[in-house]
């Protein structure tokens, strides 16, 4: 008590307050800050396809005996293919080659959240049992001699308890990948408090540096208000000073490079990835392994399909873009180019300036968006995309509502229509 009194005495006399150095032991060596110094710090994150065919095939071979069942054994057989170049690679399979390429090389990896073993959508099996012993088994965690360890996590419905669990581990694993996913991006809002008092504020408000990412499940499909929106406008409205990264990345070598870049890079900040529901089995949303194997994240996708004559742009993120697409290829356009922002924040107009003045003939840009219209990016978008731009805007949305979505499947069919046609009105 005499020792507390003198420490006490100390404090009150002193006339500043100390400056709390939080960048000592295991966090030397990275940095926050403004995101203008992550520019420096920028560094491909391929790996070679080589390698990811072994990591695939060790990944997807499981021990003498084991009986998984009938479908994950199927899917390992097509994940194999994948590894091999003979499929093409798809959301899941990407991911589950980021985190294998990181333990590889000595990064922990660690995930936790609703059904995160098996993937809410049935889509991860990160962990496979057996059906006759009921033994598990975690192919990830057994690559080779040396590795980093691979631990995922089924957690509680009790998101508050849990992300806080995951942003203190993040304050002490500065080298690892820690991530948290929600079953579906709506649950998040069960651990706001956490997002907005700590998570967002950890460096600004508590000098803690942080690297966790939000894996929110995000798409409008008709499954209801719980099952629709992450509440992309929350986290804008949170973002500031480059506290947060944001980010709706559109295909399997995008998030691939993505979850690498939040490791390899040394800048550490908060991830937010508006994960795809509709985009782990379409089709259309997959990458080749070359794609993985060379480049890095692309905050601006151009529009990949030669447009030159393009009298308008249209910008969206997310699973829209695939739709929109489709409605163009129905239509035969040849004068809209489509153009996905994939890093909605930190706000760096610059790849889009430089995307945009690929389309001199342009006269209109239309940002398009699934959320009603005082939800999702417009409200924060809006002013920034008029000030950089400088051409004649306009936004298409669902009109502004209370509820995040419909409850009604018909209903959504006809919004999701009228969204498509108004977004190609001339």
């Amino acid at each position: 008590a005499q020792w507390l009194e003198g420490e006490w005495e100390l404090a009150r006399a002193a006339d500043e307050r100390p400056e709390v150095s939080t960048l000592q032991g295991v966090w030397e060596g990275y940095s926050g800050g403004p995101a203008g110094q992550a520019r420096a710090l920028e560094a491909d994150t391929g790996v070679e396809a080589s390698r990811l065919g072994e990591i695939a095939a060790l990944a997807t071979t499981l021990p003498p005996g084991f009986h998984p069942h009938r479908k994950v054994a199927r899917l390992f057989e097509l994940r194999a293919a994948m590894g091999r170049g003979e499929r093409p690679i798809d959301w899941a399979m990407a991911e589950l080659l980021a985190f294998g390429s990181l333990v590889w090389d000595g990064t922990f990896v660690r995930l936790s959240g609703q059904d995160s073993a098996r993937g809410t959508f049935s889509q991860r099996h990160a962990i496979v049992s057996d059906t006759e012993s009921g033994e598990d088994f975690c192919p990830l965690d057994h690559l080779r001699p040396g590795q980093a360890p691979f631990r995922v996590y089924d957690s509680p419905l009790s998101e508050a308890a849990v992300l806080a669990f995951e942003l203190g581990y993040s304050f002490d694993y500065p080298d690892a990948l820690i991530a948290w996913e929600a079953q579906f991006g709506d649950f998040s809002n069960g651990a706001q408090v956490i997002i907005d008092q700590f998570l967002s504020a950890s460096e600004e408000k508590w000098k803690r540096l942080s690297g966790l990412t939000l894996l929110l499940p995000h798409a409008f499909e008709g499954q209801g208000p719980e099952h629709s929106s992450a509440r992309l406008e929350r986290f804008l409205q949170l973002a500031a000073d480059d506290n947060l990264q944001i980010c709706s990345p559109t295909t399997p070598a995008q998030y691939f490079h993505l979850l690498r870049r939040q490791v390899v890079r040394p800048w550490r900040k908060p991830l937010v990835v508006l994960t795809p529901k509709g985009l782990l089995r379409l089709p259309a949303a997959t990458s080749r392994l070359e794609e993985l194997a060379t480049g890095r994240f692309q905050r601006v996708l151009g529009d990949p399909e030669p447009t030159p004559e393009a009298r308008r742009v249209l910008l969206c993120a997310g699973k829209l873009y695939y739709e929109l697409s489709e409605e163009r290829r129905k239509r035969g356009d040849r004068d809209t180019a489509i153009v996905r922002l994939e890093e909605l924040y930190p706000w760096w107009p610059e790849p889009l300036v430089r995307t945009v003045a690929e389309y001199p003939a342009a006269g209109e840009v239309v940002w398009a968006q699934e959320e009603p219209a005082n939800m999702g990016a417009r409200a924060w978008l809006e002013p920034r995309l008029r000030e950089c731009l400088q051409l004649p805007l306009r936004v298409v949305s669902r009109p502004e509502a209370a509820s995040v979505a419909t409850g009604s499947t018909k209903a959504h069919v006809i919004e999701q229509r009228a969204l498509l046609e108004e977004a190609f009105r001339w």
